[in-house]
């Protein structure tokens, strides 16, 4: 799930300059788990643009704002209210705020920080567990990424750091090895950390990124 933060009011108000009416668009999927653009969210909007005297021509909460062509078909659904507004104001990711630019050829205001990819704890609370690097190595470290769980990215640790088996840059962040070989301890697979993990092929994870999956 794509994590991401909606902007300070003062922040949109700012983005939005002279643009006195306005299209509203959320997402279905992430944003609406991170109440951040969904139906709720959006009414807010709406309520907060309209009492500093802005227009809200119309609004739609997109299933998933990130897919390009559903995005383009619900825009054009809305054309009329579309075509109306100044500018767009997305609630939604980087992805779908792209789709929404993309496709309507607005103007198109970004209405939140998109922060990670993240797991679900629990309802309202997330953890950042993958970075996107491209070389996967949950398989050798017992599902545990030291890329991203590690403060310091190490690859092969734990490093000198570790105190009481936390990390020294946290006291509050629990020494990603540690976990590592406890978990593999468990699995009875420690041998796994005998083998040098070879420095990171950043080139996997160069922008922009791009793929294709063939049927």
């Amino acid at each position: 799930m794509i994590i991401s933060k909606q902007k300070p009011l003062p922040e949109i108000l700012a983005a939005l300059g002279d643009s006195a009416s306005l299209f509203l668009v959320g997402c279905a999927k992430c944003a609406t788990v991170c109440k951040c653009g969904g139906e709720e969210e959006i009414w807010q909007m709406q309520e907060a643009l309209t009492s500093v005297g802005r227009e809200v021509t119309g609004s739609i909460v997109i299933d998933e704002a990130c897919h390009m062509l559903r995005t383009g078909r619900d825009l054009r659904a809305k054309k009329d209210m579309v075509d109306e507004a100044e500018a767009i104001l997305v609630l939604a990711c980087g992805a779908g705020i792209q789709s929404v630019s993309a496709s309507s050829g607005k103007r198109t205001i970004a209405g939140a920080d998109t922060l990670f990819l993240g797991n679900i704890r629990r309802f309202g609370q997330f953890e950042q567990r993958c970075s996107l690097c491209g070389e996967c190595i949950l398989t050798e470290t017992a599902g545990i990424c030291p890329v991203t769980v590690c403060p310091k990215g190490i690859l092969n640790g734990p490093c000198g750091g570790m105190d009481n088996g936390h990390c020294e840059t946290d006291p509050e962040a629990e020494c990603a090895w540690r976990q590592i070989f406890q978990r593999l301890s468990e699995q009875r697979s420690t041998d796994n950390l005998k083998r040098i993990v070879p420095e990171k092929d950043f080139s996997r994870s160069l922008t922009p990124g791009k793929m294709k999956i063939e049927k």
